[in-house]
């Protein structure tokens, strides 16, 4: 065999190698299955007392949040958006405050927590849409609402650290509770109804985008909700915030 040809079969090959290794790539990303993904299960180890009662203190609301609702995930996010939708509005107005009274810098705190809440309000929407929640249902939203806004508002207030851990853990919570979704509709317990379209238009889904679709993007939402208030809580840990 000639050089010229045994280099050719080895610049081929190459490709084949190649092709093959970004097909397994390929396979990898596009399966989206209900399994949590290692990004999404990502879990803060409490270091502190504060971060334990933190977490217990969301444990325990998660009881009440599973023998309420079962395993009826539509509405038990309509209840979990309705919460989640408070901490962001709470904590950017309180930032706001703090800096016009320092007179400093926020470091992006203000923008990071207003995004947070109005991407959970939007959550919220889209599975009003969905779970078309009872009259007793949407009392249930008000009146938790009610109780959870004037508890986080003080809490943020004496200890924004131990707010922000709370949202970090419950965002935990939230990531799980999509995921066991994610498992229900492609069991087929949970029918694979169209998407709204204010979540196709939110999302900038394709415009034949079903449920599945929606509960990907709102986990992914929750994931990086998740991480950011971590994140927080632990720069007020180190001093780093101003």
């Amino acid at each position: 065999m000639s050089q010229a040809r045994a280099d050719e079969i080895a610049a081929l090959r190459h490709i084949l190698e190649a092709s093959q290794q970004e097909l397994g790539k390929m396979k990898h990303k596009t399966n989206l299955t209900a399994e949590e993904p290692s990004e999404h299960s990502t879990h803060h180890a409490p270091q502190d007392r504060a971060d334990r009662v933190a977490l217990r203190l969301v444990k325990f609301m998660r009881v009440f949040a599973d023998k309420f609702f079962a395993g009826r995930y539509g509405h038990r996010a309509v209840v979990l958006e309705t919460v989640a939708a408070v901490p962001g509005m709470v904590g950017g107005l309180l930032q706001h405050l703090r800096a016009l009274r320092h007179i400093r810098d926020d470091q992006g705190w203000i923008k990071e927590l207003i995004d947070e809440a109005d991407n959970e309000r939007m959550h919220l929407m889209t599975f009003i849409h969905i779970a078309q929640p009872s009259r007793f249902e949407r009392f249930v939203i008000s009146a938790t609402q009610l109780v959870f806004y004037n508890c986080y508002f003080f809490l943020y207030l004496l200890a924004p650290r131990v707010a922000h851990r709370i949202v970090g853990y419950l965002e935990e919570e939230a990531v799980t509770s999509y995921t066991q979704y994610l498992a229900q509709i492609d069991a087929g317990v949970v029918e694979n109804v169209p998407a709204p379209q204010l979540a196709i238009d939110y999302w900038q889904l394709a415009p034949d985008a079903r449920l599945r679709e929606v509960v990907i993007v709102i986990r992914a939402d929750e994931a990086g909700h998740r991480d950011k208030n971590h994140d927080f809580a632990n720069q007020l840990v180190a001093g780093t915030h101003p």
